[in-house]
């Protein structure tokens, strides 16, 4: 058996306390990977898999080199695996036996600070979740990369936890080992990493970040995060703000079916950003103004004062346009203020991050002069609190040369005049050089040699190169022989030597003191994290509404009005998405009127007509509204709306074992138990996953629940006409339809909704608009009318009545003997008919229509020979 080397002795140990990460191993100018991490890295990653060692001892091992490494881990991390890197903390050139290593840093999917895992206008959050059973749950959520961070106490039901899970740029929740195994499941469906820390006791000088806490259950799932970012960052922290406690009682709260959607941040189809109603209102200039965007979005207000506050400015910039689009020049200036900091804190910073941040600074003043010229009392505010650094702005702005490297350790970030000592070096090295380049004209002069040549490389250092065939003419003992090449000879001389050691040694100083500036300067920076951190949620808030200003301009949106009664009014009101793919012009806008005598809008109409449109936008003009941007009516009159419910569309839950009517009943179970009277709802064909009177009774009773008991505003579209019955029974409850006509056996969608109820569903209409065969569109043309005549009316039973499954595969005797003669023609004879029926006459050319009559012709002769 071959004998452990030390290396390995010493992998093995940091690899077991580490046994859930990939154990990124430095070796040199590599991250080595050896064993099991070795071979499934290597399979994820498409690298080559090489071996250690030879024969049966062999370990299996792959590598990425140090300076590429980070895409390599962006693509562990983005498969959700966690990463640790160990790297070697003492000099290879002075250690004794094997270089000391340690792990620096544990990255998972919620602690990423960089590199192509973090998008610009993304948060990218890691949470805590405690729960205790029946009482409530403790919700706190981190963003890293700009150091915001907050807590909130919820219910402990899956509809408010699964809420908060859903919120966009979550990667990865901390829990307890002992947890609820539905709320491990939840985190597991919502496709999250699930991490255990068992610390709840809080460490020294915590007490600025939990100051805020007084809840036992929210303080110790707050305990928690930090325990886990401690543990698995390894440094400082002081970029991470105070927990703000927010209470969810201060947004409206979208679950995860109404986020779905409505579309809010994605579509539901590819699951792109292009589509949603975020990349509709998204006008901000800068990274920080496209997340803060994000979460107004997510979680829109209920303070009626707070949101007329943002309307006032989004109304100023909105008339103003010079002055807008001003701020808005002056903030492309402006670089990630947030992630900056969070970058100096981590110690992570260069050079160039430190340029952005002077840039950003020099843009602030021209953005405070411009919110401070707005005529708006919220605007002074907000320019009272910008601070402008001037001292660190120019601090920066004398450290820094305008195009500094990458690296902080190779020199080249400090400018001439900024530190004397420094100053001296350069010099040094620049007149060591200035000599050398000199010396190879002198040589040449005295020696006569025209071809001889200074040069230099890292090995040999500087040296006067001579061909072989020059080498006689050398004077004797002019030169001292360095190194002798195939066709030349090397040679140092004592002056040569010298300078050299002057131009390296004022190299090294140079980097050894630059790197020195430099971390002072990022030490002087990080004494500015809190005022940074202001300032960059002022110019954030800024952007956001210049954003909504700009937006609300260019699109015709106006400034919504809110009730503390139960009116809702909107005047030509259009989807806000749907609108802008359509072009100019060619939506059809629609009024909506809801109060205290309208409270339940049952909505029928022909499908592809716009139902489901109409409900869209009123949620979506609701919300709008509501994190204080101008919404796309000519006037809007709404209440402040708690919660908005959605029951849209189907589909099966495969991964949970539910079909499509299960997954129906359920979102609108959480509908019914949690909506008020101050919630919208928006219903979408309940009750068509089950059978007709099944479902048509299970969609009575909701709306009655709804209307009797919930009162809250109700958008309910139905293909079931029979319920439209429901408007002559319930007060509150009103019929519309979206109408449609029919010109020459073709229906035509108006998109205009009007009052009452529709005459009918147009649904074989559809089907042929969607080219299904004829023969299928004539049968169902035959089914319907056996269906209407043993019917007898197209209104529903009433709940007194006996309700049977209607004749949908069997056909009554009556029907059958009114349709006589149809039932008794052959099937080639109704295939015929149905032709008939379908053809374009106006449009066919005499031959056509003789050459289609011939063709009848013929199949009719070759059936009757059969």
């Amino acid at each position: 058996m071959t004998k452990e080397t030390p290396m390995m002795k010493q992998y093995k140990e940091i690899k077991a306390q580490y046994e859930e990460t990939f154990l990124f191993f430095r070796l040199g100018d590599f991250y080595e990977l050896f064993f099991e991490d070795a071979v499934k890295a290597a399979k994820l990653l498409e690298i080559t898999l090489t071996k250690r060692g030879t024969g049966e001892e062999a370990i299996p091992m792959c590598g990425v080199p140090y300076h590429s490494a980070e895409s390599y881990i962006s693509e562990l991390i983005g498969q959700g695996y966690k990463i640790a890197i160990c790297e070697q903390v003492e000099d290879p050139q002075t250690a004794k036996g094997v270089v000391k290593r340690e792990v620096v840093r544990i990255i998972t999917p919620g602690t990423v600070m960089e590199g192509k895992a973090l998008e610009a206008k993304d948060n990218q959050y890691i949470g805590a979740l405690d729960v205790t059973p029946g009482e409530q749950a403790a919700w706190v959520k981190a963003d890293l990369t700009t150091g915001e961070i907050s807590a909130s106490l919820l219910s402990p039901d899956d509809l408010a936890i699964g809420r908060e899970l859903s919120i966009s740029g979550l990667r990865e929740v901390v829990i307890a080992e002992e947890i609820d195994e539905k709320v491990k499941q939840q985190i597991q469906e919502h496709g999250l990493i699930e991490s255990v820390e068992e610390e709840i006791e809080p460490l020294a000088g915590w007490e600025d970040k939990l100051v805020q806490i007084s809840n036992v259950t929210l303080r110790q799932a707050a305990v928690r995060l930090l325990h886990y970012l401690h543990r698995t960052q390894k440094r400082s922290l002081d970029h991470l703000q105070a927990i703000q406690v927010e209470e969810t009682t201060d947004f409206l709260l979208l679950d995860v079916h109404a986020k779905k959607n409505l579309e809010l941040l994605e579509t539901l189809r590819d699951k792109t950003r292009q589509g949603s109603l975020l990349a509709e209102v998204d006008q901000t200039a800068t990274a920080m103004g496209g997340r803060l965007l994000k979460r107004w979005l997510e979680r829109p207000l209920l303070d009626q004062t707070k949101i007329e506050r943002r309307q006032g400015l989004v109304e100023a910039w909105k008339q103003d346009m010079i002055l807008r689009e001003d701020l808005r020049e002056a903030l492309t200036g402006v670089y990630d203020l947030e992630r900056l900091v969070g970058k100096v804190a981590y110690q992570t910073v260069n050079a160039r991050d430190l340029v952005q941040l002077r840039s950003t600074l020099e843009s602030i003043p021209a953005i405070k002069a411009l919110v401070e010229e707005t005529d708006h009392e919220h605007a002074d505010r907000l320019s009272r609190q910008m601070k402008t650094c001037d001292e660190l702005k120019e601090l920066l702005d004398r450290a820094l040369v305008s195009h500094p490297p990458v690296s902080i350790l190779e020199g080249g970030m400090i400018r001439t005049g900024y530190h004397a000592k420094l100053d001296e070096y350069r010099e040094a090295s620049q007149n060591g050089k200035t000599w050398i380049s000199n010396l190879e004209q002198e040589e040449r002069q005295v020696t006569g040699v025209k071809s001889l040549k200074v040069g230099y490389n890292k090995v040999f250092g500087y040296y006067i190169e001579v061909t072989k065939p020059n080498i006689a003419q050398l004077p004797q003992d002019r030169y001292e022989r360095k190194q002798t090449l195939t066709n030349a000879e090397r040679f140092v001389t004592p002056e040569l030597k010298e300078k050299e050691r002057l131009i390296l040694e004022a190299e090294t100083e140079i980097g050894t003191l630059e790197h020195e500036l430099f971390v002072e300067l990022r030490e002087r920076v990080k004494e500015e994290i809190s005022t940074l951190q202001e300032l960059s949620i002022l110019i954030s808030e800024v952007d956001v509404l210049q954003g909504f200003a700009k937006v609300s301009d260019v699109n015709d949106y106006h400034k919504p009005t809110f009730t503390a009664g139960r009116t809702l009014t909107l005047t030509a009101s259009r989807h806000p998405v749907v609108e802008q793919t359509l072009g100019s012009g060619e939506y059809v806008a629609n009024n909506v009127y809801m109060d205290e005598e309208r409270e339940l809008l049952i909505i029928t109409g022909p499908n592809m007509s716009g139902k489901s449109t109409y409900m869209r936008q009123v949620a979506l003009t609701a919300i709008m509204a509501q994190i204080g941007c101008f919404v796309p009516a000519k006037e809007a009159e709404l209440p402040v709306f708690d919660q908005i419910f959605t029951r849209i569309g189907a589909a099966d839950d495969l991964a949970s074992g539910q079909s499509t009517f299960m997954v129906e009943m359920v979102e609108t179970k959480h509908a019914l138990m949690n909506a008020t009277n101050r919630s919208l709802l928006l219903l979408d064909e309940i009750g068509r996953g089950t059978s007709t009177y099944d479902g048509m009774a299970l969609a009575q009773s909701i709306l009655e629940y709804i209307h009797n008991t919930i009162g809250a505003k109700t958008l309910f579209s139905t293909h079931y006409h029979e319920l439209t019955a429901l408007a002559d029974e319930l007060p509150a409850a009103q019929n519309v339809h979206v109408a449609a006509s029919e010109e020459n056996e073709e229906v035509v969608f108006l998109h205009e909704v009007q009052e009452g109820r529709a005459d009918k569903s147009y649904g074989i209409h559809v089907a042929k608009l969607a080219q299904l065969p004829t023969d299928v569109l004539y049968r169902a043309q035959t089914v319907l009318e056996e269906l209407e005549t043993a019917k007898g009316s197209d209104v529903a039973p009433s709940s007194s009545q006996e309700a049977e499954q209607l004749p949908l595969f069997t056909i009554s005797e009556e029907a059958a003997a009114s349709s006589g003669e149809a039932e008794e023609l052959s099937p080639e004879k109704q295939k015929i008919i149905a032709e008939v029926e379908c053809m374009d006459v106006l449009n066919m050319t005499p031959f056509e229509a003789l050459q289609i009559i011939n063709d009848w012709q013929h199949q009719l002769k070759q059936n009757n020979k059969k």
